[in-house]
């Protein structure tokens, strides 16, 4: 689920920090830049791990912040393809049903995946496994909040990173665009059509 990833980046340190010891310094800044951000084919950064080596600092005329070339190991979260994961179920739609970490939401599990034969209860807006036994069809929903047990199937990620409108036209179009449809920078595809996986109240309860 995590990874420690080797990054390398150059860190400008201001002057009123120059009292403070250099790798204080950089570890606070290279957190403000990294943690909670997605980094593209890369992962969601949770925290700096170690610092590996400090290049020589340098001043710039006109700046006086110290520039340090630093190469440091990131704590990521990544999962692996297969991996098994537990979150919580965040809330269901038609186009599947959508998982929580906690400190990661970008999680759907597409209708496809899911234990079938499943239908989706408009009324309850929740999706539901008819689940097949001997006296008939039994309901299990996945309600809101319940943990679900899950396996990683896909990954995509998005680079959301600014680009200039190659027209005066095109910036109107892709400004109304934008507002309308705001991509996830990292999302996670998600599968429970297999025995063990889903809701862990439907293998753990007797």
């Amino acid at each position: 689920m995590f990874v420690l990833v080797e990054m390398t980046d150059t860190v400008r340190i201001p002057p009123w920090q120059f009292e403070r010891k250099l790798n204080e310094s950089i570890a606070e800044e290279l957190n403000k830049k990294l943690a909670n951000k997605v980094v593209y084919n890369v992962g969601l950064c949770i925290c700096l791990y170690d610092i590996t080596k400090l290049e020589d600092s340098y001043i710039f005329p006109g700046d006086g912040a110290s520039h340090t070339k630093v190469h440091f190991r990131y704590v990521v979260f990544h999962p692996f393809l297969d991996e098994i994961l537990i979150g919580q179920i965040k809330s269901c739609s038609q186009d599947g049903v959508h998982v929580s970490l906690g400190f990661f939401d970008d999680i759907v599990i597409p209708p496809e995946s899911l234990q079938q034969p499943a239908k989706f209860d408009e009324a309850e807006q929740v999706w539901v496994w008819e689940y097949e036994t001997e006296e008939g069809a039994h309901d299990l929903y996945m309600d809101t909040g319940e943990e679900i047990r899950f396996r990683v199937v896909d990954e995509t990620f998005v680079d959301t990173s600014p680009t200039g409108p190659s027209s005066a036209e095109a910036s109107t179009s892709n400004a109304t665009e934008e507002v309308q449809k705001k991509e996830a920078p990292y999302t996670l595809v998600g599968s429970i059509s297999e025995p063990g996986l889903g809701l862990l109240s439907w293998w753990t309860n007797s």
